[in-house]
This record gives structure tokens, C-alpha cells and sequence, in this order.
């Protein structure tokens, strides 16, 4: 449903009290946040507003704006900074929608903000941190904003200034995985093994897609290589190819070979798993991240709510290749495109077509 639609639906059901209609668009608002309907939260807070008393419009209008500007258009503006090349610019603006977030939207003693974009970040949320403080939903997606800002930092040349930035970005949503890539980044520019290894442990118990668990062991056999373990090193990058195939795996590949001085030797899957374990990392994805999609595509399907499901079965069969959970996706969607095909009994590491990337 198109944003004007949403507004149209939701006026439709209030009436001449503005007590009882902010009760009622607060109730769709969570609803809409449990969908993940952007547009819907969006709706929902825009007649939110015009529905209160004059004096608290001006304090939303003062939580959520920077210069009369809401803070996802000045989002906007920083990410228009960047594609245009004006870093200076854009760090300028970045810092201020920074400190404003981290001064207006900063954890309470019994209530912290977080930015869970859909149903599905939300229940691994819950699941995995078990949060015992009220959880207010931040009124747009926080740790993208904050991880742009480090970003930028870390092109700027103020590395290290942003290991705090982006341990920020993760508190509000410590279940997307942009932030902790961009943490590796930075691991990995400083040499710092330890941390790399541990941060993608993190990464790997709650990425949700093929790409994300691939970038993860890429990174641990850039960190393999730099210690001299070319060996492991070279299961890892294989191990990333298996899941997702990058232009850069076979020229990280060949320079290992190089190094060896030898042609690397395909691996077995149990001599993958071993070398995984010796560095504490299991193989393939968490199972608990496939349990939480799969319940969730259960229940969406016995609501009737077709997009949340299909959303939760793709989730599941990227993970799984479970021919029973792709007859499900295109059950309910014909033309969906399956974004991981099957294997070949060997992995293919020369292929480096990947049509999904994922940052």
C-alpha cells in the first residue's frame, strides 16, 4: 500500500478526540513496526503529531528534526554528501545527526531506543538478549546513521575514533550486521587479529543471508593470511565462496597460492569444519537464526500475512536449501527469484557472479 493510502486508511478510523485518536495510531504504529512497514510507521507518527497539543508537537518537532529538517532528509543529505564526493560535508552534518541522536534518543535507567527494521531482526532481538528494559522504537533506522558516520571517519583517516561510533550503532540494533562489517574493517586496517576473529564470531550468530556468513569467513582468511596461516586461511576462503561467490575470493586465492608457493588443494567439508573449530567459528549458518526465520514463516502463514511469510521463508531457504521451504516461496510468489542456487558437489572458487551483493 502506497504512503498516501496508508494516511487515507488510518484518518478513516479516527474520530474527534485526539486522546483517543493518538491511542489508536500508536497501536497501528506497533503494528506497523512488527510488519516492518516503514511507510506505515511513517504514516502512523505524521497524524500522531497533528493530533497532539501545540506544546508537544514542539517537543517531537525538537527530538526529531535538526534545523527544521526531520532527520531521515538529513540522513539523506550526508548520503547525497558521500555519492558527490564531499567528505568534508558530509562529516560536518554526520557529527551533528550523531550527537542528536546519542543526546535525544541515549538509554534510560528502564528504557533503551532500538532501530529493528522488520519481524524478523526483532524476534532474534528478543531471543538472543533477552532485554529486560522497555524497548521504545527508535523513530528511524539509528545504527544505519551512526554506521554511515563511522564510515566516514574511517575515510577521513580518524580510524580508531570510530570503534566507539559504531559500538554505538550497535546498541541500537545489535542484530544488523553493517555495523560489526564495518568494526572488521577496521580490525583489519590495524592488524588486530584478536578482535577481528571476535567480532565476526558476533557477525556470524546473527547473519541471516549467505552473502553476510561469506563475507564473515573472508575476513577471517584476510586475517588467516596476515598471520602466516596460509592453509587455514585458504579453507576460509573457500568456505566463503561455497556461500557466496566475490570477485575478490579468487584474487585472495591466487596471492595465498603465491605465498604457498603451491596450487591450493579444494578441501573436504570435514576438513573445513576442523579448521573452523580450531579458531572457535562453527561452519555454516547459526541454528538458531534459521530456527527463529522458519517459526516466524509458520506463524505468518497461519495469519494470512503473505509478505512477513515469504520475507521469513526466504530467510529460511537461503540458509537451508530446503527444497519443501522453496516449493512454500513459490507457492505463494510464482515469480520469486531464488537468491542462492544449489551447490555443485565441489565449490566452484573461480565463480564470481554475485547478483545480490549485500553490504
Amino acid at each position: 500500500m502506497e504512503y498516501n493510502d496508508i494516511l487515507k486508511e488510518l484518518r478513516s478510523k479516527l474520530g474527534d478526540s485526539s486522546e483517543e485518536n493518538i491511542r489508536i495510531l500508536r497501536a497501528e504504529g506497533d503494528r506497523y513496526a512488527k510488519e516492518g512497514n516503514i511507510d506505515g510507521i511513517k504514516a502512523a507518527g505524521e497524524l500522531i503529531m497533528e493530533n497532539m497539543p501545540e506544546e508537544q508537537k514542539e517537543e517531537l518537532k525538537r527530538l526529531t528534526h535538526i534545523d527544521g529538517e526531520r532527520l531521515d532528509e538529513v540522513y539523506n543529505k550526508i548520503v547525497e554528501h558521500i555519492n558527490k564526493k564531499e567528505i568534508i560535508e558530509a562529516k560536518s552534518l554526520a557529527e551533528r545527526l550523531y550527537k542528536k541522536i546519542t543526546v535525544d534518543f541515549a538509554e534510560g535507567e528502564n528504557s533503551v531506543f532500538v532501530s529493528l527494521r522488520n519481524p524478523f531482526e526483532d524476534n532474534l532481538y528478543h531471543f538472543l538478549y533477552k532485554p529486560e528494559k522497555v524497548l521504545n522504537r527508535a523513530p528511524f533506522d539509528f545504527a544505519t546513521y551512526i554506521t554511515t558516520y563511522a564510515y566516514i571517519l574511517i575515510e577521513t583517516g580518524s580510524t580508531i575514533d570510530a570503534v566507539p561510533v559504531l559500538e554505538k550503532a550497535i546498541e541500537y540494533n545489535p542484530v544488523d550486521c553493517g555495523p560489526k562489517f564495518e568494526l572488521a574493517e577496521i580490525y583489519k586496517i590495524i592488524k588486530n587479529k584478536k578482535q577481528l576473529l571476535q567480532i565476526t564470531r558476533d557477525t556470524l550468530k546473527v547473519a541471516s543471508s549467505p552473502i553476510a556468513i561469506g563475507r564473515c569467513y573472508a575476513n577471517v582468511g584476510y586475517a588467516l593470511t596476515d598471520s602466516q596461516e596460509y592453509e587455514d586461511a585458504a579453507i576460509f576462503y573457500t568456505a566463503a565462496a561455497m556461500f557466496a561467490p566475490d570477485p575478490s575470493i579468487p584474487l585472495e586465492m591466487k596471492h595465498l597460492a603465491d605465498l604457498m608457493g603451491k596450487p591450493i588443494v579444494p578441501p573436504t567439508q570435514q576438513q573445513i569444519i576442523d579448521t573452523m573449530k580450531k579458531h572457535d567459528i562453527e561452519f555454516g549458518p547459526d541454528k538458531d537464526v534459521i530456527s527463529i526465520a522458519a517459526q516466524l514463516a509458520s506463524h505468518y502463514i497461519t495469519e494470512n500475512d503473505i509478505p512477513n511469510a515469504l520475507q521469513a521463508l526466504k530467510i529460511t531457504y537461503n540458509l537451508t536449501l530446503d527444497d519443501k521451504v522453496k516449493d512454500l516461496i513459490l507457492k505463494y510468489d510464482p515469480k520469486s527469484a531464488m537468491l542462492r542456487p544449489k551447490p555443485q558437489e565441489k565449490p566452484d572458487i573461480k565463480q564470481t557472479v554475485n547478483n545480490n551483493p549485500e553490504e
